[in-house]
């Protein structure tokens, strides 16, 4: 391959169009048409942190309108809210954790249009994506609350979306307190439950 085709193929964006005809073996996210590999799988407390969240939200959240997905799982950003044109959408994301309490926004594939929840768990691998290209997707895309889970202080910080559809100050949790909701009445998470002790 030649210097200019390759910077050619670097430059080239997709869509979830293309995304459907990727590997099933293979994890990636596409954030406004640049493919982002999501190997290497995540280490054993990122996903345990994952489990005991999605554990605690499912059990607090039965009977409740709202439902809770976990990785992998699609969520779909369309550009236009009124269509969902898979050769529209440039952007495809898999939340560790995802809360939707509006039922037409799954369909076979996910979910498309924002949920009222997500919960990122940071990894020394995805931090940057999470606090940064995520944080400012999420917002962009109306994603009424945001958690950021670190693993290693044990801590949650949450964001909201204020009346400019931005995220204000966040609120920081410890393992040792219990996270409120602002975006899913009544949802509160003993943290001390969530974070492993270490070994």
């Amino acid at each position: 391959m030649t210097e200019s085709s390759e910077a050619e193929k670097l430059s080239e964006k997709y869509t979830y169009a293309d995304y459907l005809t990727w590997p099933d073996d293979e994890r990636w996210e596409l954030i406004n048409g640049d493919p982002c590999d999501m190997t290497p799988a995540p280490k054993p407390r990122h996903q345990l942190v994952a489990m005991n969240l999605s554990g605690h939200i499912w059990f607090q959240l039965r009977g409740n309108p709202c439902d809770v997905y976990h990785a992998p799982f699609d969520v779909r950003f369309p550009p236009d809210p009124n269509t969902a044109d898979d050769h529209a959408v440039d952007t495809v994301v898999q939340p560790d954790i995802s809360v939707i309490c509006d039922p037409n926004k799954i369909d076979d594939r996910g979910c498309v249009g924002p949920p009222d929840l997500i919960i990122e768990i940071l990894s020394e691998e995805t931090a940057g994506r999470d606090e940064e290209t995520k944080f400012d997707l999420y917002e962009e895309h109306g994603v009424r609350e945001y958690w950021i889970a670190n693993p290693r202080d044990r801590t949650v910080r949450i964001y909201n979306l204020n009346d400019n559809g931005k995220y204000g100050f966040p609120r920081l949790w410890t393992k040792l307190e219990t996270a409120e909701s602002h975006a899913i009445q009544g949802l509160e998470v003993d943290l001390n439950e969530v974070f492993p002790d270490d070994q």
